[in-house]
């Protein structure tokens, strides 16, 4: 396959430096991190230790006319910015793995693509310009956004298998979807306000704010008419947060190099699509949404 992998960062290198094992791959993302994967390629350290040779450029290449499957991995606050600059190589399906809700629709507005939905586990980071480690091994889980059966999330996920990169067709990305967002939702504001890494939500106070942020994600979810119990809920931010009890939360990360965050693809999410109140949303929402606006980084 041909593969544009929009949002070169720490998971769009990775997956994309894995896939160029068996397809011919572009990364798009930032200097100086290209032009030192264009030049020396891209070194893969950590679980998976290995060095990958894919293009990549700062845009769209001018040539590349059209492709076979756009991986994008920005974050959700550019996703309409990554939908417009996909149109100029005219994707035939598009893949989203990133946080929140609503990337899928934003995407589907612009591009006359086929948009598939998705969520993926495997840790990264960026180390420096051209190097990224695999800090854990996941899976990629991919499929119809509305939930049915689709022979181009089968074909898409065979890509994957054959590149080394574990990989699930589902036919439930609606509810899985709204379970990563339960995750996130307990994970990542919980820990970057505390300044913890994701195992301190184990026990103790972070963890019962985890877990009662999770709980309202579901309750919301359910409402949405998602199956999504509160044990469920709860046991995936469990299960995440044991698995990756070493790192550091994409949101803690954001907050310590002074970044915008996700906040309203995540908690924000929550409290937009709840008819009942959703206090502990509301409160990680707000806090985080305060400490962007002293930055002034909301809009940027």
């Amino acid at each position: 396959m041909t593969v544009v992998v929009f949002g070169a960062g720490s998971l769009g290198s990775l997956l994309g430096g894995l896939l160029a094992r068996t397809d011919d791959v572009t990364l798009v993302g930032r200097d100086p991190h290209v032009s030192t994967v264009r030049e020396h390629g891209l070194s893969i350290e950590g679980e998976i230790r290995e060095t990958a040779t894919p293009d990549a450029a700062t845009e769209i290449p001018a040539d590349l006319s059209s492709v076979d499957l756009a991986l994008v991995t920005v974050k959700s606050y550019d996703t309409a910015e990554a939908a417009r600059a996909l149109q100029a190589c005219e994707p035939e399906i598009v893949l989203t793995v990133q946080n929140g809700l609503g990337n899928e629709q934003t995407l589907a507005q612009t591009l006359d693509s086929t948009v598939l939905a998705g969520t993926c586990t495997y840790g990264a980071l960026l180390t420096e310009p051209g190097v990224v480690r695999c800090t854990g091994l996941g899976e990629v889980v991919l499929g119809a956004r509305d939930g049915s059966h689709s022979p181009t999330a089968d074909r898409v996920g065979a890509a994957f298998e054959q590149a080394g990169i574990e990989a699930t067709v589902a036919s439930d990305m609606p509810r899985r979807l709204w379970e990563k967002l339960a995750v996130n939702a307990g994970i990542n504001a919980t820990t970057a306000l505390a300044r913890i890494e994701n195992g301190a939500l184990a026990a103790g106070p972070a963890r019962d704010v985890a877990t009662a942020a999770a709980r309202e994600t579901a309750r919301v979810a359910r409402a949405a008419e998602i199956d999504l119990t509160d044990d469920d809920a709860v046991a995936a931010v469990q299960s995440v947060a044991a698995s990756t009890a070493d790192n550091e939360s994409s949101m803690y990360q954001d907050l310590q190099q002074g970044r915008r965050t996700e906040i309203d693809a995540i908690n924000g999410a929550v409290v937009d699509r709840a008819s009942e109140p959703v206090p502990v949303n509301e409160t990680l929402t707000s806090l985080v949404r305060a400490w962007e606006d002293a930055r002034d980084i909301r809009k940027i």
